[in-house]
């Protein structure tokens, strides 16, 4: 899902296409916040690791 958020913002940026890169943005978010979640051990919708 990072990964994904930084290609949208990415094409964003470079496209001047503004909902991609407030998806890019919303998608990092969502996945850095994941990714902590599940780094520090905390169950995240019922799995104990986030891919």
């Amino acid at each position: 899902m990072i990964v994904l958020g930084i290609i949208l913002l990415v094409l964003g940026v470079l496209l001047h296409v503004g909902i991609l890169t407030t998806l890019g943005i919303i998608l990092l978010i969502v996945g850095a916040v994941l990714f902590i979640l599940g780094s520090v051990g905390r169950p995240v919708a019922g799995r104990r690791h986030y891919w």
